[in-house]
């Protein structure tokens, strides 16, 4: 392969329409290592950004992303294009707030009917 190929250029749409990016990564880079690097580049003024890589789903080509993957795995053959940028959809997940129900919750009075 040559030093063109181990690239590829890469821009991160938000899902407000904005973008990080364009950056190039070489192919063995992890998708892990892509959400790092959006996680420091994530713009300042925009709220509920990411803490952790498993706050982001990375979306491409209609597919969400595998940490362990590479971005050579995830490539599609439209990738191959020389001088196209490859954008990838960045969803990111609210943190799980966990529910705590009181102890009376579970003690309430459920009525089951079953017909024989």
């Amino acid at each position: 392969m040559s030093g063109a190929q181990d690239q590829m250029e890469i821009k991160f749409r938000l899902i407000d329409g904005s973008d990080i990016g364009p950056k190039n990564f070489p192919v063995a880079t992890s998708v892990a290592t892509l959400k790092e690097d959006i996680i420091a580049q994530w713009p300042k003024e925009k709220e509920n950004g990411p803490k952790t890589v498993k706050d982001i789903k990375l979306i491409s080509a209609g597919r969400i992303l595998d940490n362990n993957r590479t971005v050579e795995e995830c490539r599609s053959p439209l990738y191959d294009i020389p001088g196209v940028v490859t954008t990838m959809h960045v969803v990111v997940q609210p943190p799980a707030t966990e529910v705590k129900k009181s102890p009376s919750d579970s003690k309430q009075n459920k009525c089951v009917c079953i017909i024989l």
